[in-house]
């Protein structure tokens, strides 16, 4: 076949016609028309619109797809019905990452994805961390213009950048609104939250090594800790050969108590079809001391999982509450998890400053996705 031979990709009316052919050209390629009727073409019924052979599969993606390319990126309505997975996001290399991962999951559920990005007014904040990774120090009497206008120009190109690996079959074609607002992070992901009712908050977050010379500060941290959506951390590749984000072996902490049940059904939706080995690990708390048989308590749970959660299968490991952290990384060693799932409760800022949360210990020790489920 000729590389430059045209080729016939629809046959519209003329208005049409001028929509699609600016649609694909917008996006690179290049168009041509021709009449159907070909003996009186002025009063012919439709139009043939054709393009290079060669650019068949990008256009046919395009049209497919066409509410992605053709549509505005607007701030996403609250309330809306569809619960979108928003992924806060600061345009590093981590948080394309965590991006992509995202519009999977969104695929498979059938919704769209919410990019949101907060920059922080330079008068109030002075030199502020603005993500995990990203600061900046007051320059002039125009740094906020500055920030916002450089934070917007930021998200058009990551908007871009997400068509073209659409287009590339990169990624699924998702339907994904921006929205670029002002806050401190942690706080701004967390009302904008309450605002959208997010079906899951998608975030990166640094590997264990960097987190500990930024323990105080992470905006993933302060998250999992405030927010009561379920949020799924996704830390940077421990090495540039770490393959994709996948499901197949889980750790669960447990307190062998009724909301663990909750916190499994919410997995299970998440991942319907990940066919995923679940270990449940039994981290004994308050209630386990009024608690006749554990050890029937911890079976009843895993049989009640077996049988409501078909595509997964569970088994039941105890851990020393004293040494979690050691006896976690042995169990890590051994099995090799893709995902920890921890259970959150909310605790009041004193509790969370004094004695951190669960999910906050395993999120600044370990390399693994952390998925973190209110209960």
């Amino acid at each position: 076949m000729a590389p430059d031979r045209f080729i016939t990709v629809a046959i519209h009316t003329y208005d049409k016609a001028i929509a699609l052919r600016a649609l694909l050209e917008r996006e690179g390629l290049e168009v041509q028309f021709r009449n159907v009727n070909i003996e009186q073409p002025v009063i012919s019924s439709g139009i043939r619109v054709r393009i290079h052979e060669r650019d068949l599969p990008l256009a046919l993606r395009i049209i497919e797809n066409r509410e992605i390319f053709a549509d505005p990126i607007l701030p996403a309505r609250q309330g809306d019905p569809a619960l979108p997975v928003v992924v806060p996001t600061d345009f590093s290399d981590i948080s394309l990452m965590a991006t992509v991962t995202a519009f999977k999951i969104a695929a498979a559920h059938g919704t769209s994805i919410i990019l949101l990005h907060t920059y922080i007014d330079p008068y109030v904040a002075g030199t502020m961390q603005l993500t995990d990774s990203l600061t900046y120090e007051i320059a002039d009497a125009n740094a906020r213009e500055q920030v916002e206008s450089a934070a917007k120009a930021q998200m058009r190109h990551l908007a871009s950048r997400l068509k073209d690996m659409i287009k590339k079959g990169e990624l699924p074609p998702v339907k994904f609104d921006t929205c670029v607002t002002e806050g401190v992070p942690e706080d701004a992901i967390s009302e904008y939250a309450k605002a959208n009712n997010p079906f899951l908050i998608v975030m990166a977050t640094r590997g264990a090594k960097r987190k500990e010379l930024d323990l105080i500060g992470s905006v993933t941290a302060e998250v999992l800790d405030k927010c009561r959506f379920t949020v799924l951390a996704l830390p940077e590749p421990p090495s540039p050969d770490a393959g994709p984000f996948k499901v197949k072996n889980v750790l669960f902490f447990s307190n062998i108590e009724q909301e663990d049940i909750l916190a499994m059904d919410t997995l299970y939706r998440i991942f319907p079809k990940a066919m995923a080995h679940v270990t449940i690990v039994n981290l004994p708390g308050k209630k386990r001391q009024i608690m006749r048989n554990p050890s029937e308590a911890a079976a009843a749970l895993r049989d009640y999982c077996t049988q409501n959660f078909r595509n997964y299968t569970f088994e039941i490991k105890d851990l020393n509450i004293k040494e979690a952290l050691s006896d976690f990384d042995r169990l890590e060693a051994e099995r090799h998890f893709d995902l920890i799932v921890v259970p959150n409760k909310k605790k009041n800022v004193f509790s969370r400053f004094f004695n951190p949360s669960l999910p906050h210990k395993v999120l600044f020790s370990s390399d693994l996705p952390t998925l973190v489920i209110p209960v």
